[in-house]
């Protein structure tokens, strides 16, 4: 099959461009560096990937892909990194056996983590970002809460998720190590081997975590490359021109693609389509301008501003060698840690 054979919209991947991202962040985070976190791809195959390049663990963000990563064979070493209220199907998972680590921030959690069969947790730590975790000066007396109730407590967790495309690199850096000081305050008081987090937008910034939860790196999108990430654009969206609107009078001409809102995560604003002007995104549609303009039929490829929501819009991801018209599909994978 070639790609003007596929049916479109259509996610691909290029299949270069994947290998030498994993390849490397292999480089500066080599084998347990790296957590990968599959919330950023959803798909096991390319997990399979990632663990030829050296990484036996990985990072989930939900229960279903705590699921399905187990069941394809990848449950060695799976940290849930958020909070569950119910946790049944983790020790479900942990039973068939898989290890599994959940975080944890509260008695809640913890209790959770109890009834549902968990044996191995993590004290997760609001180290910046207002969103889950516990504060560093009240996490040691849940980790010995934790304990007391049975638990393994292998160490913190914290993620500096609004640093992650900062602009300012230095500034990211310095507040980055601002984030990392409370969560190591936070782990002299939990104790445990590992200290875990990060992201791709903070990965060489993060020297004193054990290990970090990048995932964005293997496919990327317009957001992290606009933050100074030099890793490859390896996933775009294909897309066929379905109209075209030529210029009159002081209106400029535009086109229409068959890739809208349905197909793209917005939350960081329009795809890109390389040597065009996107105008805006509608359901099944989406409308840019471009010189020459494109005729019906065209086929072009769309870069995704954030790649994790876009990744979970679609069943299938099609892995290509190369980027024109005909180039080779070599494989397809299923987007099967998509879903609840």
């Amino acid at each position: 099959m070639r790609v003007a054979d596929l049916t479109t919209p259509a996610l691909l991947v290029e299949a270069g461009a994947l290998e030498a991202n994993l390849a490397d962040m292999a480089a500066v985070l080599p084998g347990p560096r790296l957590r990968p976190h599959v919330k950023a791809h959803k798909t096991t195959a390319l997990a399979a990937r990632q663990l030829a390049h050296g990484h036996q663990g990985f990072t989930c963000a939900t229960v279903r892909e705590v699921e399905g990563m187990a069941a394809a064979g990848l449950g060695a070493d799976l940290l849930l990194a958020n909070e569950v209220l119910d946790a049944r199907r983790l020790g479900a998972v942990v039973d068939s056996g898989a290890r599994v680590t959940l975080a944890i921030d509260s008695e809640a959690t913890l209790r959770a983590a109890v009834d549902g069969g968990i044996r191995e947790v993590l004290v997760d730590v609001n180290i910046g970002l207002p969103r889950c975790g516990i504060a560093p000066d009240r996490a040691g007396a849940l980790a010995d809460a934790a304990r007391a109730a049975g638990l393994r407590v292998r160490g913190v967790m914290g993620y500096e998720g609004h640093l992650q495309m900062l602009a300012d690199q230095a500034e990211r850096a310095r507040l980055t190590t601002e984030c990392t000081d409370r969560l190591l305050a936070a782990h002299a008081d939990v104790g445990g081997e590992v200290i875990s987090g990060g992201g791709t937008g903070t990965h060489t910034m993060n020297t004193a975590c054990t290990e970090i939860q990048a995932g964005s790196y293997a496919l990327m999108d317009t957001a992290y490359t606009a933050a100074g990430l030099t890793f490859r654009q390896s996933l775009t969206v294909l897309s066929t021109v379905v109209s075209a609107t030529p210029p009159a009078g002081d209106m400029p001409g535009w086109a229409v693609a068959d890739a809208g809102l349905k197909a793209f995560g917005m939350d960081h604003g329009n795809p890109t389509v390389p040597g065009a002007d996107v105008w805006f995104c509608s359901d099944e549609h989406l409308t840019f301008t471009a010189t020459p303009l494109p005729r019906p039929g065209d086929r072009i490829r769309i870069v995704p501003a954030h790649v994790d929501p876009t990744v979970a819009l679609h069943e299938r991801m099609h892995v290509v060698d190369g980027d024109g018209p005909d180039a080779e599909v070599l494989d397809s994978w299923p987007v099967d840690l998509r879903g609840w």
